[in-house]
């Protein structure tokens, strides 16, 4: 009892000086002018775009997973998928907190805003849009001329990956998100961007969800010529499928079984070309493949 109570009072004092320090301040149109000094991330992909421009050292809190680069491990964790542990927030006395809408909890961000904390959000729809990040976080730490270079060369790298595909042949393929419950994904995701950047067609691109839940019958209607799939760092029990159980599938039939590294595909980060361009190269093997069988 006494450690609970101890934990409360301190919690509502770190509170109550949040509120009066920053009862004037208004997160939702943050003033890119102040330069922030201490930043809680929250989301990997943030902590990688911020030391890809020269900010990482800014970074005093972060979540679970937000692993690179190395320096990022000694960041110290606030929480993670789950959600956020305020009062390890607050003692770290950030004077920004970027946030992902679709990877943090809304009640969470909310109860931040609340305390008066400047929060500027992150996006992650759309790969094309990377650039446009990087040079908002550049503006929001000091960062500006280095943010505008690393931005530069995502764009010319990914023209140019636009470019490599472009004339490249079709194939059907399966990218499962998830295995258990089995999951892939629509045309609105950036997922989806990717594998039309490697000229490739997305079987389940008109699914209403973005994420559907499929079964192993969906599969089997759309006969995809390629099952990719992601490798993920996670700390849950996995249940694979069992794919050769299927070999009515063309991809199961030719063993054409691609293995990408989730932690660049998955993120919307400077990263993300390394991977696009590992899938594609990949996919342009399984293209090879299937023309010498023809």
């Amino acid at each position: 009892m006494w450690l609970n109570r101890t934990l409360l009072i301190s919690f509502l004092l770190l509170t109550s000086q949040y509120v009066a320090a920053n009862q004037s301040h208004n997160s939702s149109q943050p003033d890119i002018q102040h330069k922030a000094q201490r930043i809680v991330a929250l989301a990997p992909h943030i902590v990688e775009n911020l030391f890809a421009i020269g900010a990482g050292g800014k970074i005093v809190g972060t979540v679970e997973y937000a692993d690179y680069p190395e320096q990022a491990l000694e960041i110290s964790r606030i929480g993670g998928y789950h959600g956020i542990q305020l009062e390890k927030l607050l003692a770290l006395k950030p004077d920004l907190v970027i946030a992902w809408q679709t990877g943090n909890k809304k009640a969470d961000l909310e109860k931040i805003e609340k305390l008066g904390i400047r929060v500027v959000y992150s996006e992650t729809n759309d790969l094309t849009k990377v650039s446009e990040q990087l040079i908002k976080f550049g503006k929001l730490t000091g960062h500006q001329a280095q943010a505008k270079q690393v931005a530069k060369e995502f764009d010319a790298r990914l023209a140019k990956l636009q470019s490599q595909y472009q004339d490249a042949k079709s194939l059907d393929v399966f990218y499962q998100l998830w295995p258990e419950p089995m999951m892939s994904v629509n045309k609105n995701t950036m997922i989806h961007q990717v594998l039309s950047i490697c000229q490739v067609n997305n079987v389940f691109a008109q699914s209403r969800a973005d994420y559907p839940q499929i079964s192993i019958e969906n599969v089997l209607k759309f006969k995809p010529q390629v099952i990719v799939l992601p490798e993920e760092k996670t700390k849950k029990d996995v249940q694979h499928t069992n794919w050769q159980d299927w070999p009515q599938i063309p991809a199961v039939e030719h063993q054409q079984f691609i293995r990408v590294n989730a932690d660049l595909l998955h993120r919307f980060s400077v990263r993300a070309l390394d991977g696009v361009a590992d899938l594609c190269d990949k996919l342009s093997q399984s293209r090879r493949y299937y023309q010498e069988q023809s």
